[in-house]
């Protein structure tokens, strides 16, 4: 079970509180209002979303819903005014933008909403909804939908943000060429949905587009092909695809040297510790109060996941962001052919004010590792680089850690070796 470091219902903000600041005297604590944020973002397509009927470009992009499953909500996404749509739902391409930034291009994207059962292929707007997720470029759309779509403030921790959303009535696509690299492994029925996955990744298709063809049902076996909820479908693509990865990583030699690498983004900043062990990895986070998922605290909050070198069978306390983060550092393994015992340690600070997705993660620990790391000799050497980097003292993170607390506290054959057997 997903569990994150949300605060207690029971301590929540007061209801008058966001009418006497309104955006103004930040009484919530925030440096910027989170509700003004979306707000002006959403204000940009106000002019767009007033009538039924709209036309634009998908980028392209979808989302299946899991309320009811599995009877759910599928649809596409549109940009009515957008030059460039395919940004809109490429997360890799968002390095470098500000949450500002991210909200306002998300909030331009209306979702249609239209009700299937996960195994309907059969349906009109189910196959073309799938013609939508293997696209290579954005897709021309025309829909008419029940009523204006609206919009309202949600926040997900899994989810790239998005606004207004409206049920489909009528719509029309002209799609264009489909990705061969995702097309290959539609046509491909008689692999399993998780080999179809890595062979998509290995012939380059970006992880974003990988989870939105398996998200519209276009992988695996014929008769086990079915629609997934976008939210488990992006987890899904991460696990399966850094599972792959580790498990190849596995025979290579072990790293010979300490690591860390180091990155700032979001107002997250990273270290990636990598330690001369094989194989073991833990993610901790650290959210300050004030940040998304420690709105009202007055103590910082943390929480943690990890494994040994045989892995783990039960579903990581942390959450999606575990998986993202392990694909990301197997990546790095699989270029350089080793191994090692990983660490990573996130502090969120108050300037994260709002979650954008679990593409965050993934995508600024790739970040982290393309930076030149700090190669040192001793663990010792470590603990001192973390502290002047990190804002928490090391004996928080320490004790939140089942990962150096086993290597500081161990003994081991190769203490008396020196070689790793």
């Amino acid at each position: 079970m997903h569990h994150l470091p949300i605060f207690d219902a029971t301590n929540s903000i007061p209801a008058n509180i966001c009418i006497r600041c309104r955006g103004t005297k930040f009484l919530c604590g925030k440096p910027v209002c989170p509700v003004l944020v979306k707000y002006y973002a959403s204000e940009q397509s106000r002019n767009m979303v007033s009538k039924n009927e709209l036309d634009g470009l998908s980028p392209p992009g979808i989302f299946v819903g899991r309320y009811g499953y599995p009877k759910v909500h599928i649809g596409p996404f549109l940009a009515p005014e957008m030059p460039d749509a395919s940004i809109l739902d490429a997360p890799e391409r968002w390095v470098g933008k500000g949450i500002e930034e991210i909200a306002k291009m998300r909030f331009q994207l209306v979702r249609g909403k239209y009700a299937v059962d996960v195994h309907g292929n059969s349906d009109r707007i189910f196959s073309m909804v799938q013609e939508i997720a293997l696209s290579r470029e954005p897709a021309e759309l025309e829909i008419r939908f029940r009523h204006p779509p609206r919009t309202f403030i949600a926040m997900d921790d899994n989810v790239q943000p998005f606004g207004f959303s409206g049920v489909i009535e009528r719509i029309s696509a002209q799609t264009g060429k489909f990705d061969s690299r995702l097309e290959k492994a539609y046509q491909d029925n008689e692999n399993s949905a998780s080999e179809a996955i890595f062979e998509a990744y290995s012939n380059g298709a970006p992880i974003s587009s990988i989870q939105r063809a398996f998200s519209a049902g276009c992988f695996g076996r014929e008769r086990e092909r079915r629609m997934v909820p976008t939210r488990w479908s992006i987890t899904a693509v991460d696990d399966t695809v850094g599972r792959h990865l580790l498990e190849m990583n596995k025979s290579n030699p072990v790293l010979d040297t300490f690591r860390i690498y180091r990155y700032t983004a979001l107002d997250n900043r990273w270290i990636v510790l990598m330690m001369p062990t094989p194989w073991r990895y833990e993610l901790i986070e650290a959210w300050f109060p004030n940040t998304t998922w420690n709105p009202f605290g007055t103590q910082i909050s943390m929480i943690s996941s990890h494994e040994f070198f045989q892995g783990r069978r039960e579903y990581a306390e942390i959450g999606g962001c575990y998986y993202a983060a392990r694909l990301a550092v197997n990546e790095l393994f699989s270029r350089e052919r080793i191994q090692a015992g990983t660490v990573i340690l996130r502090e969120a600070h108050p300037g994260y004010i709002m979650p954008v997705g679990v593409w965050n993660v993934r995508e600024h620990v790739r970040q982290a590792l393309k930076q030149k790391p700090l190669e040192l000799e001793t663990i010792d050497d470590c603990i001192a680089e973390i502290s002047r980097y990190m804002d928490i003292p090391i004996s928080r993170w320490i004790a939140q850690s089942s990962i150096l607390r086993d290597y500081l506290n161990q003994r081991r054959l190769t203490d008396f070796t020196g070689e790793y057997i």
